[in-house]
């Protein structure tokens, strides 16, 4: 999991939104099945958008080892959990239970676990603040009481801007001349060319006075794409690519593909970002292997790509980890994560083959392999090593 992206750029904040991507790191005191009680730490890390939040919660085990968890707390506000992967979460009122899945029930001294949850609020969304593992609360047996943190905890990195900074790509097409994609930016159908077509378009944009704009068309050896100059290869360890995407058509239940990326790691085969059963979805050409597992399970933890208007997509892909992240607005994504340990109907698959991939370059585009027609527009689009805001 890439936490040390902590957060990227939001619009301005409103006051019902305060909460967003604050991290929470109490100490709680918990027993060792059947020995004394012994301190762990719980890191909560909230990413809440208006109406919604995801949280990733972190239990480090700083006593003795324990065969299984549970971790109780109770939400201050008015949060619901809908959704939850690597733990099983109940709630009934304010309260909520996680139980460990198992797998990651046992916690040498000093180990780890952690698992996310999804959920929603409609007045207030704090933090929780009352922590207990394995039925015993914090402060009981010298834990240390739970403090509410600043909203930017000390040692963390303020939000990024959206402006480019040092990044490789930073492209809002203005430098276009033409009609014709040009200079940096050129044409290209990876595998084959058929009647899809891109040009520069004067007319729609996200900001400025022009975008790239791709006529995509349904049907294998219909590739449609544009690819820029620079090499990507020695961007990272992390790469943040930042854009703003609009199209007209929902995504459809066939697989399509917007973004495309060369990946050395596969040997030049491409690690793609497009669509399938009417959500966003990672693909890998090498095995075609999808993120998320396109089960009804793992595709209710995606999110389609909304139309007739502009959307801030981002991702992040580690190259040295294999993680990957992605936000879409101002959520980050429960069903596009990687984070090394395999989730069932998330990234298990993508996992199971996988390695860590080498991006080298960067292309934008359409490709359909059975229907999907769509008309596209890419603008502001960003590359480098540190994070890009919206």
């Amino acid at each position: 999991m890439l936490t040390r992206v902590p957060r990227l750029l939001r619009r301005p904040w409103t006051a019902a939104v305060a909460a967003v991507a604050l991290a929470v790191s109490v100490l709680v005191a918990m027993p060792a099945s059947g020995a004394s009680a012994a301190a762990c730490r719980v890191d909560y890390t909230v990413d809440a958008w208006a109406g919604g939040y995801t949280a990733q919660v972190r239990i480090t085990n700083l006593g003795p080892a324990v065969t299984d968890w549970r971790l109780t707390w109770s939400y201050p506000g008015d949060q619901q959990v809908t959704s939850a992967w690597n733990a099983t979460v109940t709630q009934s009122g304010a309260s909520v239970v996680a139980v460990d899945a198992g797998w990651n029930g046992t916690l040498a001294t000093g180990g780890t676990a952690e698992f996310g949850l999804q959920g929603t609020w409609r007045s207030a969304s704090p933090a929780p603040e009352d922590f207990a593992l394995n039925g015993l609360s914090c402060g009981a047996d010298g834990g240390t009481p739970p403090t509410t943190p600043p909203t930017t905890p000390p040692g963390t990195t303020p939000p990024p801007s959206a402006e480019c900074g040092d990044a490789v790509i930073c492209s809002g097409f203005e430098e276009q001349a033409g009609p014709e994609p040009s200079g940096d930016w050129r044409f290209t159908a990876p595998d084959c060319q058929g009647t899809g077509a891109v040009a520069v378009d004067s007319a729609v944009s996200h900001e400025g006075g022009k975008s790239l704009r791709v006529d995509g068309r349904a049907g294998y050896c219909n590739h449609a794409f544009v690819a820029h100059a620079a090499d990507l290869s020695a961007v990272g360890p992390v790469m943040y690519v930042r854009m703003w995407v609009r199209h007209t058509t929902a995504l459809p239940v066939s697989h399509v593909t917007f973004v495309s990326m060369p990946d050395s790691a596969q040997g030049g085969r491409a690690l793609r970002v497009g669509g399938q059963n009417g959500a966003l979805q990672w693909n890998r050409e090498s095995d075609d292997a999808t993120l998320p597992a396109q089960s009804p399970a793992g595709v209710a933890l995606s999110r389609p790509l909304p139309t007739d208007g502009w959307q801030c997509l981002r991702f992040a892909v580690d190259t040295s980890a294999g993680h990957l992240d992605t936000w879409l607005g101002e959520e980050q994504v429960p069903g596009l994560h990687a984070d090394g340990v395999p989730t069932q109907d998330v990234d298990q698959q993508w996992l199971a083959n996988g390695t860590a991939p080498r991006p080298t370059a960067l292309r934008l585009g359409w490709e359909s392999y059975a229907t999907g027609d769509d008309t596209v527009w890419f603008d502001d689009v960003a590359v480098g090593s540190a994070p890009i805001g919206c």
